[in-house]
This record gives C-alpha cells, sequence and structure tokens, in this order.
C-alpha cells in the first residue's frame, strides 16, 4: 500500500518549541517592525501568534497589560473566524516597531514549558483545523480577548490559558488538545459571570449598608 501523502505531511509538523527557540535566535538583534514579524512567521502565524500573545497572560504581569494583550488578539481570531490563513494588519500597524532582544527573551523563556508539554500532544484530528470547525476556534479565540480587555481581577490567567492551549493545538495540529480549550474558555466565561455578579452583589450591599450608617447618625 503506498503511503498517504496527507499523513507524511502531519508527521513532519515541526515542534512548537523548537519554532520558538528558532524564532528567538532570528529576531534577538535591533528592533523589528510588526509587518517584518509577521512575514517571518509566514504559514505560522496564526498558532505562533497566539501562543507569542497568550502566553505571558499564563504569569503574574503588570496590571492593565492583559487589555493590550486582548486588543492585539482581536486581529487574529477574527481572520480565524473567516477562514484566513494569513494575517492581514494595516499598514500603520505594520510600521510599529519593537525591541527583538525583548521578545527573544520571552521567546526562549516559554521553550522549555513548551517542550514538556509537546511531549503529550500529537497530530490527530486534524479536520479541526479546517473551516468551519477552524471559524468556531476562531470565535472562541475572539471571546477570550474581549474576557482580557475586561478590567477584572483574575481574569486574564484562564482565558491566556485556553488561548495558549488553542496556539500550540493549532501548531502541532492536535485536534484532541484543540477541544480541551474549550471546557478552559467556558471555565473563563464563568469566572466573569460569577465574579461580576458577586463584586455587583457586594457593591451593592455596601452601597445600603454605607447609606444605613449614615441614616443612622443622621
Amino acid at each position: 500500500m503506498l503511503p498517504d501523502p496527507a499523513v507524511n505531511a502531519v508527521e513532519r509538523i515541526v515542534p512548537a518549541s523548537e519554532m520558538m527557540a528558532e524564532l528567538a535566535t532570528e529576531i534577538g538583534q535591533g528592533h523589528h517592525s510588526v509587518g517584518e514579524f509577521l512575514d517571518r512567521l509566514d504559514a505560522r502565524a496564526p498558532g505562533l501568534l497566539l501562543l507569542i500573545l497568550a502566553l505571558p497572560m499564563c504569569v503574574p504581569n503588570i496590571p492593565g497589560i492583559s487589555t493590550v494583550f486582548g486588543i492585539l488578539l482581536i486581529a487574529p481570531s477574527v481572520q480565524m473566524m473567516f477562514g484566513r490563513s494569513s494575517l492581514w494588519l494595516p499598514q500603520r500597524v505594520r510600521a510599529w516597531t519593537f525591541s527583538g532582544r525583548t521578545l527573544a527573551a520571552a521567546l526562549r523563556f516559554s521553550v522549555p514549558f513548551l517542550r514538556w508539554v509537546e511531549r503529550f500532544t500529537r497530530p490527530r484530528l486534524s479536520w479541526t483545523m479546517r473551516w468551519p470547525f477552524s471559524g468556531l476556534v476562531g470565535l472562541q479565540t475572539l471571546i477570550m480577548a474581549l474576557v482580557l480587555i475586561l478590567p477584572m481581577w483574575g481574569a486574564n490567567l484562564i482565558p491566556g490559558i485556553a488561548v495558549s492551549i488553542t496556539g500550540l493545538a493549532i501548531l502541532q495540529r492536535d485536534g484532541v488538545l484543540m477541544m480541551s480549550s474549550v471546557p478552559v474558555a467556558a471555565a473563563s466565561i464563568a469566572w466573569v459571570y460569577f465574579g461580576a455578579k458577586y463584586a455587583i452583589s457586594f457593591l451593592s450591599w455596601l452601597s445600603i449598608w454605607g447609606a444605613s450608617l449614615l441614616n443612622g447618625g443622621a
């Protein structure tokens, strides 16, 4: 029996950790524009960009930075929804520059963790990477981006994990891993819903309590 070319293509998937290490070496010096960076990512752009933007959300960081990363995630998530394999950005955004050394350090920091996770991933259920399922993945990523934008305590970790899983699943062509991002995303939405609900209830109780104190002292 002749080998299936599609299977062979899947087996040649480059590990995400290797991509990160290579990319860190390529951009480690000087400053780079966003457009140049995306062109360098080429076909790897969607999955790798999701990882780059989401992994910082999985560790303690500067308050408010999740809003910035959430905004940056909107463009790739919307384009995934419409089945675009390459990322498009306005020329003004493509002209933005960043320090290659800073990003390279962050990429190298993520490599050991990715190597550990990759031991449990492999190409499987690759049909989940194609349209229309990929559009649903894009919608889920967009929702996670909007959650990241919310100025809410603790709202960055769970969606950051969900998007990181999504990005890694795309790179590894692992449909099972992709499906595992769904309950994580659902947990993120539940956290926001119940967190907002109890925060509003607490503020309401606090206002009533404060009003009663004022009335009692009058």
